[in-house]
């Protein structure tokens, strides 16, 4: 197990769910952040960069990477978890929404990684960490577009894997089933749903991260997938 003490780790969608519990894991294993949200949230982190930023805009993520390796000497993580989703049949789905997905989930993944990689490339010991999805594993109904841009996620980052070992930069997918946040409610989720009482919580999902952060240097992780228990399993 290696430490984060000290690391600097940036987090896209830092200010709620998955990233936030992901921002506060890696916080108190020492890392020092920078905090990529809508608001701007600094989560209440200590020397923490926040900054409003869409992920949808390169100019605005590579400000707060570079404001981020200036106040903390330079980026050894990044964590792309910003991301939507809407669930419904594909001729129902709003086209809003579709391009709502790709430009999220696909194009912020890869910009978020445009912005970072050359301070990653500085380090001595990076990594970048996708937050993907089941849905980015397998097709599954309801969820053609969101699958699609999840695809697209976990192709991006096997990729960089081949690209980037070289240089010491390890690359992670992590591929969560259902979590009980606010992720797509009112788009296909809604708060009484029965399904939401058996799902995993963000903190379930920030345990993952920290474990693969914190591998020896030795080996990397390629891929994590994790279900809850009352999921069923697929093909």
């Amino acid at each position: 197990m290696t430490s984060l003490e000290g690391k600097v780790a940036l987090v896209t969608g830092a200010s709620r769910g998955i990233g936030s519990a992901v921002a506060h894991a890696l916080a108190a294993q020492g890392a020092r952040l920078g905090l990529a949200s809508r608001s701007g949230d600094d989560l209440g982190i200590d020397g923490a960069v926040a900054q409003p930023c869409d992920v949808r805009r390169p100019d605005e993520l590579e400000s707060l990477a570079r404001a981020t390796a200036e106040r903390h000497g330079g980026i050894d993580v990044l964590v792309a978890n910003a991301g939507v989703g809407a669930y419904g049949p594909f001729l129902e789905l709003p086209p809003e929404h579709l391009e709502e997905m790709i430009d999220v989930n696909v194009k912020g993944t890869l910009y978020a990684v445009r912005a970072t990689l050359p301070y990653l490339l500085e380090s001595d010991e990076a990594d970048i960490v996708t937050l993907a999805s089941e849905a980015g594993r397998r097709g599954l109904p309801l969820e053609a577009v969101y699958c699609a841009s999840k695809f697209a996620q976990v192709g991006f980052t096997r990729a960089l894997d081949h690209e980037l070992r070289e240089h010491g930069i390890r690359c992670t997918n992590v591929c969560p089933g259902g979590v009980a946040t606010d992720f797509a409610m009112g788009r296909g989720r809604t708060p009484d749903m029965p399904a939401l009482n058996g799902m995993m919580t963000s903190q379930d999902v920030a345990e993952v991260v920290t474990f693969v952060l914190t591998r020896p240097r030795s080996h990397r992780i390629l891929e994590t997938a994790l279900r809850p228990m009352t999921e069923e399993s697929w093909g």
